[in-house]
């Protein structure tokens, strides 16, 4: 038995570019995951991927030709079945052990164990160790079967096959070529009617040979590198285009857009962002030795808006466009080539031809737009259908105005009648850009487009602002708008989607949320929780069902159940225990601004070491009040008998006004540490007095102590949930 490192590649036709850098992950992590289980690996061994446009590869490091024999103990079936009264084997049992390959000369050698149910009958045996050429065929093909392939291309082989040219496989892509290399060693395995070998081909048309022989394992990534001129590890290959991105943005006194707004970060975290970076994984996957070249278009150009630009050099043409320390677009971007000619004029020439119709396409889309007011398209929204069961745009931009005016309404400071038109006019607006041609061809502008209208029309800054963020937080991590006005539309509009979907029963289910109502509640919380909304979550649900007249059911239950439990899960993910979460949300606070104060109340409390007595005794006030069903909260001194119910009350006396005090001044960690002290009479009363007593009288009027004490203690939070 010799153990030396192995090598697999498939050589295949161009993969899909999104999906080649988990096609590499998932076919070294089956082959590796096959291979271990087969026992072919050691401890240390290490699998490496590699994944170009025209290869999956894998390098395992110390791959045995022989995995070590294995004892393994089988059970076979209960004595009583395999045994009659005399001892004998049955027919069952001999038919069991013909079934493994072995005769009655095993019987006196089977063992007899419990099994939990009874006794049963055990075959020890040695099973052979698998060796190398079974074993990788085996690996081989479980890899290519569990391969993510959305969908898979169907093609006819040639050769070793039993029907050439009609005998056919399925495959993501057709294969060309198989390497099977252990050390220097080909492995005789087969896969898509290929035989291994040691012979892969190399870049497409600057291979220095064909085909590119490899000589060992270990020798895969240089040969490839110097004679086929490929980088085959698709994270080398992303790192050194992000090295020479950095590089030409740099020759060019810019910056990449991708990295837009993360200077302040360190370059690793600058690396591991643009390495997750969609462009960047996708042109990666496009190319096989990436050459980036600089390339520029007409800067007459840049008076279109550039997030148009950048969107159509990214998404169609897959260009890294470049910005000026202001953070404007320049004329200038950069390209990424999978050839390296001497003269490269050639190449950025034509990427220069291509780009300037798509951008001319949008100067003209943006020219044409303007020649027409947002006002004016007003009228059109009715003519777009929404949804078949709440009716058109026009219908929705009418109840998205009505909510905004409510939601305006319940804030002091929103109520001039300035400031409310403005809100109008803003919810009005902010849907007709869905009507301009560069929307309809890049929807991804919605809301940034009507904003650059908004300003040509005269609307003013904080009209144009507030149209175009309207849709914020797009997701997890975006920015809130700018302004109040945006604050109240965008929350006008989100209520809007989320009162409407509920209230006709369009609930996500699973992971089906197509209207993306779970980010549309999330975008609810973070602006009460982050922004200077302050309005009760249940009063903003009230406000917007009306505007939905008799189309809808009353939503506002379930609405709200769901919303606060987005907020739960987004607490949890900021790491706050489940605990510290239940406690805080079981009280429903209608001001979500304040949650963030009560998590903090509660998890000081929780250090406190009375907290855990505290939270028990909570927990057993409520489970007596929930008995004793309705109780007055109102407690009567002449019918004291115990000393423990007096010294609690006036220790009450003493520390509830002080607690409920700092409650109200939005204290909420100086209110419950101030109710730490209750803790000894606390004790003192449920170790003296018998609370329900055998007198009506003193039953009621301890029951109402406990009331009292009750709703002191679980202002800030439900403390029965810290108990453990």
């Amino acid at each position: 038995m010799t153990t030396q490192n192995l090598l697999i590649e498939l050589f295949v036709e161009e993969l899909p570019p999104k999906a080649l850098q988990q096609l590499g992950r998932a076919f070294s992590c089956v082959l590796f995951e096959q291979l271990k289980a087969q026992g072919l690996t050691d401890a240390h061994s290490a699998v490496t991927a590699f994944a170009s446009p025209r290869r999956l590869a894998a390098h395992i490091t110390a791959v045995s030709t022989l995995a070590a024999d294995k004892a393994v103990q089988q059970k076979l079936m209960p004595v009583s079945v395999g045994l009659d009264a005399n001892g004998q084997a049955t027919a069952a049992l001999l038919k069991k052990l013909q079934a493994l390959g072995v005769g009655p000369e095993v019987l006196a050698h089977l063992k007899r164990a419990p099994d939990g149910k009874a006794e049963a009958l055990y075959y020890d045996s040695i099973v052979k160790g698998a060796n190398l050429v079974d074993g990788l065929q085996k690996a081989l093909n479980e890899a290519i079967a569990k391969l993510p392939i959305p969908k898979v291309m169907s093609y006819q082989l040639e050769t070793d096959c039993e029907l050439p040219g009609w005998s056919s496989v399925n495959f993501v892509r057709p294969a060309h070529s198989l390497v099977a290399l252990h050390g220097s060693t080909v492995v005789p395995v087969k896969a898509l009617g290929l035989t291994a070998g040691n012979c892969t081909q190399g870049h497409r048309f600057e291979a220095k040979v064909s085909p590119v022989v490899i000589a060992t394992a270990d020798a895969y990534a240089d040969t490839l590198a110097n004679e086929g001129a490929v980088i085959a590890s698709y994270e080398d290959r992303s790192r050194e285009m992000i090295r020479q991105l950095r590089a030409k943005a740099k020759q060019c006194h810019a910056v990449l857009e991708v990295e837009r707004g993360m200077q302040a970060h360190s370059e690793a975290d600058m690396d591991q962002v643009l390495l997750d970076n969609a462009l960047v994984q996708e042109v990666t996957a496009l190319v096989e030795r990436p050459n980036v070249l600089v390339c520029a278009f007409e800067k007459q150009f840049l008076d279109v808006p550039q997030e148009c630009l950048i969107l159509t050099m990214k998404a169609n043409q897959k260009y890294f466009p470049l910005l000026d320390t202001a953070g404007k677009l320049t004329h200038q971007f950069l390209v990424v080539s999978n050839i390296t000619p001497d003269d490269a004029s050639a190449v950025i020439g034509g990427n220069e031809r291509v780009v300037r119709p798509r951008l001319a396409d949008a100067k003209f889309f943006f020219d044409q737009d303007r020649k027409k007011t947002l006002a004016s398209r007003v009228q059109g929204l009715a003519k777009v259908v929404y949804h078949n069961k709440l009716g058109t745009q026009g219908e929705r931009t009418d109840r998205v105005r009505a909510i905004a005016k409510g939601i305006a309404a319940l804030l002091p400071q929103s109520k001039n009648d300035g400031f409310l038109q403005a809100v109008d006019t803003v919810a009005q607006l902010a849907k007709t850009d869905l009507l301009t041609d560069m929307v309809g061809e890049f929807p991804e502008l919605q809301g940034i487009m009507g904003g650059y209208y908004a300003r040509h029309d005269g609307l003013g800054e904080d009209v144009a602002l507030a149209i175009e963020d309207h849709y914020k937080p797009r997701f997890a991590g975006d920015a809130l708008p700018r302004n109040r006005l945006g604050l109240i539309v965008a929350l006008a509009d989100k209520l809007e989607t989320l009162v409407g979907m509920f209230g006709i029963g369009n609930l996500p289910t699973g992971d089906k949320d197509p209207f993306a109502l779970r980010r549309h509640a999330l975008g609810v919380v973070r602006m009460l929780s982050e922004a200077d909304l302050d309005v009760d979550l249940d009063a903003l649900i009230a406000q917007a069902i009306p505007a939905f007249g008799d189309k809808i059911d009353d939503p506002a239950a379930v609405l709200t159940s769901f919303i606060y439990d987005r907020l739960s899960g987004g607490l949890r993910e900021q790491g706050y225990s489940a605990q510290e979460v239940e406690a805080v949300l079981a009280l429903r606070p209608q001001r979500l601004r304040d949650v963030g104060k009560r998590l903090t109340a509660v998890r000081t409390f929780a250090a406190l070491p009375e907290s855990p007595a505290l939270a028990a005794a909570n927990k057993r006030i409520g489970n007596v009040l929930k008995k004793a069903g309705e109780v007055d909260a109102h407690v009567n001194t002449a019918l004291f008998k115990e000393d423990a119910e007096q010294a609690l009350y006036a220790v009450m006396q003493k520390l509830l006004p002080e607690s409920e005090a700092q409650f109200n001044a939005g204290d909420y960690t100086a209110s419950l540490q101030t109710l730490a002290a209750l803790r000894s009479p606390v004790d003192a009363f449920f170790d003296d007095v018998m609370v329900n007593a055998e007198e009506m009288d003193l039953r009621l009027n301890r029951q109402g102590l406990l009331k009292c004490l009750h709703l002191a203690m679980n202002r800030v939070a439900d403390l029965s949930a810290l108990a453990s």
